[in-house]
């Protein structure tokens, strides 16, 4: 039964092999990921053919009231999506992670782009598909990604990728004496997580913890923790991960100082800089649940970078459901509890 077996190394090597040089993989997919969501249960499951592994799943599992669980595959599955026979295959292996955890549903959101055809065919074989419509309420991740392809560019052409006015931004604050140095020191770290809190406070959302961040850079030997600063202020800071050359620019913040001095601008273009050296394919701004400038202000920063390449739209989820009632109570009942309960702590 193709289960990953933790316990046997060359299983374990053959698996990672696998998920890192697939033109399907995704950083949330890799095994190590699920060392950063250690409170979450994890399994592994692929379909091998002719002694070759062909796709490839990595599970969280979320434990909810009643004894159940949900399985989800965070950009997962590792496999061509159009394939839906080789996805059946890997869903049967699945299957016996769900009967064991008495998971009520398998939550899938690869990242593979959104057609009418891909759609059709998952919502005409039953599944519950999520895109079009969907909501910031109705989804785990955004389904639209800011996404700057970086193959065959160098420093200049990438720059002419660009909005005008961000290119200005970059070079100003360059002129202006802002310097951009990475690190994966407890120091960088720290002064990172100083200004990724004081951003959380301006805006009012949460974060996630130092420990957080302590789990990913020792998951990922790849990791790099950026930070701006101008002559004694530290200004922006973020964290980026190359996954053998998809990079990710995964948490960010700036600080409250001097902020007409656009330090995350020059900040990401010499995040997208690193990727050229390492011919890297893409950067990866992350998503965005409204495609809209003046409602967006973050939507409207990382488009600003991606005005040739424009916006990645994803399939969305895709829901194999086990228990309909569950899941009915998972999607339909909770979330509507959840709305009331925060609409009453605003009074």
């Amino acid at each position: 039964m193709p289960i990953l077996d933790k316990n046997k190394a060359e299983d374990v090597r053959r698996y990672e092999t696998f998920v890192r040089n697939s033109p399907f993989r995704s950083i949330t997919q890799d095994p190590n990921w699920a060392n950063v969501k250690d409170d979450w249960g994890n399994e592994q499951v692929y379909v091998e053919r002719d002694g070759e592994i062909v796709a490839a799943m990595s599970l969280l599992i979320k434990k909810v009231p009643g004894g159940y669980s949900l399985l989800y595959a965070p950009r997962g599955p590792i496999c061509d999506l159009h394939d839906k026979q080789l996805v059946e295959e890997l869903l049967k292996e699945a299957d016996v992670i769900a009967k064991k955890y008495k998971a009520f549903a398998l939550k899938m959101d690869p990242e593979q782009l959104f057609t009418e055809q891909l759609d059709q065919i998952y919502r005409n074989a039953g599944y519950i598909v999520r895109n079009e419509g969907a909501g910031k309420e109705d989804l785990i991740q955004p389904r639209y990604n800011m996404i700057v392809k970086l193959t065959d560019e160098d420093p200049d052409s990438l720059m002419l990728k660009f909005r005008g006015r961000t290119r200005s931004k970059i070079r100003s604050s360059a002129r202006n004496g802002v310097e951009v140095t990475y690190s994966r020191s407890d120091d960088y770290l720290k002064k990172f997580f100083e200004i990724y809190e004081e951003m959380s406070v301006r805006n009012q959302i949460s974060i996630r913890s130092y420990e957080y961040f302590l789990k990913m850079r020792e998951a990922f030997d790849d990791l790099r923790i950026y930070l701006a600063k101008h002559e004694d202020d530290y200004l922006a800071g973020a964290v980026t991960i190359n996954y053998n050359g998809k990079l990710y620019y995964l948490y960010a913040g700036s600080s409250n100082t001097k902020r007409n001095l656009n330090p995350s601008y020059l900040m990401n273009y010499e995040m997208m800089k690193w990727g050229l050296e390492i011919g890297a394919e893409q950067y990866d701004l992350g998503g965005v649940f409204v495609l809209d400038s003046e409602q967006d202000g973050l939507y409207n920063f990382k488009n600003s970078f991606c005005q040739k390449d424009g916006v990645t739209e994803f399939i969305g989820e895709i829901d194999k459901v086990y228990k309909p009632f569950i899941y009915n109570m998972f999607v339909k009942v909770v979330p509507k509890i959840q709305k009331m309960k925060k609409k009453l702590q605003k009074k």
